[in-house]
């Protein structure tokens, strides 16, 4: 529970660092089996904190309305696609 806090506490920049080392070092090969798992598990907290920093960053995005005129008449929350 401890690394899980550890992990919500990291901004998502720092989370992102962290989880491209991990990568980094998963893809050269050097790690042992047990770190090898050990970083997988991080890495995939860590993954799973970045994706919901940016689901919450997409969630306040909104877009302006704007009326038949042109002019503003609103805000509605950010569709992505």
């Amino acid at each position: 529970m401890a690394e899980e806090a550890d992990v919500a506490g990291l901004s998502f920049e720092e989370a992102l660092k962290e989880l491209e080392r991990i990568v980094g070092r998963l893809e050269s090969g050097d790690a042992q089996l047990q770190e090898a798992i050990d970083l997988y598990e991080r890495g995939d907290k860590l993954r799973r904190q970045c994706q919901a920093r940016l689901d919450s960053a997409q969630a306040r995005i909104e877009s302006i309305r704007l009326d038949a005129e042109g002019r503003p008449a609103g805000t509605q929350p950010f569709a992505a696609g």
